[in-house]
């Protein structure tokens, strides 16, 4: 195989967290970083005394500072080693003096590659989660130079051939940073270096500390190593930090990267505990398998300047578990080494079961690979049967339940950036997550299923709920992306059939955002249980196409010709796809929280039905005697959110192309733009449900328990979003690029649409006698504020680490496009059907909103400055 170079000048691995809420998240990218996640445990044993200080180093210098400054002076073993070292062997031997901590290297560790992993074991109240991982994971080598240790960070973002000629200059470009230099102490028996790294771990580096919610130097009086742990491939060490307030006036340190969140910094006194696991990586690589556009699996990327492409060819890997048979001739076969995951202590007793269930859920698909139980789930020892075990540990995979009010969960991974190897992952359930699951169950099938209902849901449903966000999220810890396009590759009429939902479930992968079967209704007898998603037909593909095992191939390049073949039965089989990367949002049928998007008029269309009938249900379902109205009201917001939501998914149609990732050879184009009629019906749906006043959330039975008034804002906000879609720019801009191009016959021109949006949203004005209701009246007044943010868009202010697709996204119409002169163009055509109305007005306030639309339309067209000229 290629070897990568190894050499930069940050380090590397990337963690990949994909957070499962309504919110896609973002693509990965090669750079070094990581989104931290949450949860629960501390280890509580082998603090150091009370009253002994370790060594004190200059404020802000880097570990080992004091230390090496001078000329080092070895001393004989037994005057550092003293007969009062606790001591224990294993990876590094690792001695504790005192208040001191001491490594002792062996030769035969020196120069080698391991991966440091940085998590909050205990952290101060509102300053993230014990359990979360700080930062990147790093890769780092210890090496020596003279009578001294330095600890390098190790980056594998640029390659190459080690025998490749630009190898050294790649090298040299790309020098691994120093985190800490070690003056030698003593050297041990077999010459194993012995150096002091108490300030490694109590006074850190920024790139391995606690982030950017701890700024300043840790107080070395209140800091302090409080266990270490040696093991044959791993060292875990761990201590408590306290940071001081910054000084009053003062200004405080930058933030450092990574850290517990993007919140404020802790302002006043803060301790932490901070564990680090440092784990040798595998001395003999796994074999890198080459990613696919067309697969849906996470990646590592590596510029490698020693190809014959006649360029720096970016070089993509996917991320799984090193998976090898116990016996290779057999069809199946159980794995050397299963893939493990073990259940946090933390998690409540009756949600254990489910936990189990979600993540062996996933063996069926394993066996598509050729592994018959590669995947178990297996309860965490007790401090009896193994008191030095420790969910931060990196060798242990753990779900951990963590005590959070946020409604979400995520699923990251620790991997081996030479080949996408997975070596841990944790997945975070915080605690809310069960109200999320709540709501999206009520507001979506709550007329199909009685215990839906009963307020709190049963344990069995919920338990049941729980299970399926685990599933989902062990995915991601497998290596898998969001699946939005497979819902879409189902017949829209199918996911009413019972049969087919027995049988194919009403989305082919649980990792898509497609949460419950809202276009169900009560006669088509669909069972309960297939309502929800499950492990499907697309979560089988991927996990054949990443994990089975390519024998004849003995390199990446060798397995292309068989990995291709299997990326290319998506044409034939159309719930094998995976959305398509680039297409900026253009794809209804690549939508989250969707079902039926093969049709999302028809699908849009049952699943207002099923709203319909939930809104009865809410006041039996939430209101219990001698409680307040909160449930209520969260619910009552919450199905009007998904009512927003599923109209969304028709909005999107509009300037939409159906896209389909394709390699050479493969027949037919990636983009096929959506045809007239099919948007035009879409502009039509969305005026006859969207934009008609929803009469049926008005119910003042519901609205005068949960609010004096609020109401007309709700409708409003929600009307807002689906025009907000509508009026995308990059949709806007479609449109005009889809009727410029020649030969194009069946296109939906900008100033049609206008026309047809104009004339739902406005409709009133073509009445004998013009009257608007309220919500009407708010919606219209929108609808002109959003033209004008169109003619006149404040400055875009990008979030940093948005990748460049989405931000895209967010820019204005370009000025030369024609998005402003058809916008223009209609305002004029709306000022005139308003003046031809006026004398018409019904009541006294739908003449002041007709003459209040003509001034803000004046204003629009010709600005105050620009009047009389």
């Amino acid at each position: 195989m290629r070897l990568p170079v190894g050499r930069a000048a940050t380090a590397a691995s990337v963690i990949l967290v994909a957070a499962c809420s309504s919110t896609p998240a973002p693509q990965p990218t090669p750079a070094p970083a990581a989104t931290p996640a949450g949860a629960a445990g501390r280890p509580q044993q082998g603090a150091t005394p009370a009253g002994q200080p370790p060594a004190q180093r200059p404020a802000g210098g880097p570990p080992g500072a004091a230390a090496a400054a001078g000329e080092p002076a070895p001393k004989p073993y037994k005057d550092v080693i003293t007969d009062k070292a606790r001591s224990r062997a294993g990876l590094f031997k690792t001695h504790m003096v005192g208040s001191k901590l001491y490594f002792e290297i062996p030769r035969a560790q020196l120069d080698r590659e391991m991966l440091l992993v940085t998590r909050g074991a205990a952290v101060p109240l509102d300053a993230g989660y014990a359990g979360q991982q700080i930062g990147p994971s790093r890769v780092v080598r210890w090496e020596k130079k003279g009578d001294r240790i330095l600890v390098r960070a190790v980056s594998y973002v640029t390659t190459a051939d080690s025998a490749s000629p630009i190898y050294t200059a790649v090298r040299n470009s790309n020098l691994d940073v120093i985190l800490g230099a070690f003056n030698v102490e003593a050297y041990g028996p077999d010459s194993a270096a012995v150096i002091e790294v108490t300030r490694l771990y109590t006074a850190p580096p920024n790139e391995i500390g606690p982030g950017n919610r701890f700024r300043g130097t840790p107080d070395a009086a209140r800091s302090f190593i409080e266990r270490v742990l040696s093991f044959p491939r791993n060292v875990e060490v761990e201590a408590t930090l306290t940071f001081p307030p910054p000084p009053p006036g003062g200004t405080p340190t930058p933030a450092t990267p990574g850290g517990l969140g993007n919140q404020a910094p802790v302002s006043g006194t803060a301790s932490i505990v901070l564990h680090w696991s440092m784990i040798l990586l595998p001395e003999k690589p796994m074999m890198p398998r080459l990613a696919d556009d067309r697969i849906g699996l996470f990646t590592l990327t590596q510029l490698d300047y020693g190809r014959p492409e006649q360029r720096a060819e970016r070089r993509e890997y996917i991320v799984r578990w090193r998976l090898e048979k116990k016996d290779p001739h057999l069809a199946l076969s159980e794995p050397v080494k299963p893939i493990e995951y073990y259940i946090d202590p933390a998690t409540p007793d009756w949600l254990k079961p489910y936990v189990r269930k979600g993540i062996e859920d996933w063996q069926p698909a394993f066996e598509a690979a050729g592994f018959k139980r590669a995947i178990v789930a297996k309860d965490a020892p007790t401090k009896e049967q193994d008191p030095d075990w420790s969910p931060e540990d990196a060798r242990y995979s753990v779900v951990r339940w963590l005590p959070s009010t946020i409604e979400n969960a995520q699923g990251p991974n620790v991997h081996d950036p030479r080949t996408g190897e997975i070596l841990e992952s944790d997945i975070y359930m915080y605690h809310n997550i069960m109200n999320l699951q709540r709501s999206w169950y009520f507001t979506q099938v709550g007329h199909l299923d009685p215990r839906a209902r009963q307020w709190p849901f049963p344990d069995s449903l919920m338990g049941r709920l729980v299970q399926f966000v685990v599933a989902h999220e062990v995915g991601h810890t497998l290596g898998y992306q969001h699946d939005q396009k497979g819902s879409a590759t189902y017949p829209v009429d199918s996911v009413r059939s019972r049969t087919w939902v027995a049988k194919m479930g009403h989305t082919p992968s649980i990792m898509d955002y497609s949460r419950f079967n809202y276009t169900a209704q009560p006669e088509d007898g669909i069972a309960i249980e297939d309502l929800m998603p499950r492990i499907g037909p697309w979560d089988k593909y991927i996990t054949r196409w990443g994990y089975t095992p390519i024998p004849d191939a003995t390199s990446p390049d060798a397995e292309w010709p068989t990995l291709d073949r299997w990326s290319r039965e998506q044409d034939s089989i159309p719930w094998y796809r995976f959305n398509l990367s680039d297409s900026r949002g253009a794809d209804p049928g690549d939508q989250s929280e969707a079902v039926g998007d093969a049709d999302p008029v028809k699908a849009t269309g049952w699943g207002i039905r099923s709203i319909r009938q939930i809104v009865p249900l809410l006041i039996p379902a939430t209101v219990q005697e001698g409680k307040s109205y909160d449930d209520l009201e969260q619910m009552y917001g919450r199905l009007i959110q998904q009512w927003a939501r599923e109209l969304g998914h028709v909005a999107i149609i509009v300037g939409g192309a159906d896209a389909q990732e394709k390699y050479g050879g493969q027949k037919g184009v990636r983009y096929t733009p959506w045809p007239r009629a099919r948007q035009k019906e879409a502009v039509a749906f969305l005026n006859a449900n969207a934009f008609a006043t929803p009469t049926f959330f008005l119910d003042p039975v519901i609205l005068r328990r949960i609010e004096v008034e609020g109401a007309l804002a709700r409708i409003n906000q929600a009307q807002v979003s689906v025009v907000g879609t509508l009026f995308n720019d990059r949709r806007l801009e479609r449109l005009v690029e889809f009727a410029a191009l020649p030969g194009a016959r069946d296109a939906y021109p900008i100033t049609e649409f206008l026309a047809d949006v104009r004339g739902g949203v406005w409709g009133e004005l073509k009445q004998g006698r013009v009257t608007f209701d309220g919500v009407r009246r708010e919606l219209q007044r929108a609808h002109l504020n959003l033209v004008r943010t169109k003619l006149n868009p404040p400055p875009v202010q990008v979030p940093a680490g948005v990748p460049a697709g989405f931000a895209q996204q967010l820019q204005p119409a370009r000025a030369t496009s024609d998005v402003k002169a058809a916008l223009r163009a209609d305002l004029r055509a709306l000022d005139a059907e308003l003046a031809a109305a006026l004398p018409r007005a019904g009541d006294a306030i739908a003449r002041a909103h007709i003459q209040d639309a003509r001034d803000q339309i004046r204003d629009m067209l010709e600005p105050e400055g620009r009047r009389g000229r």
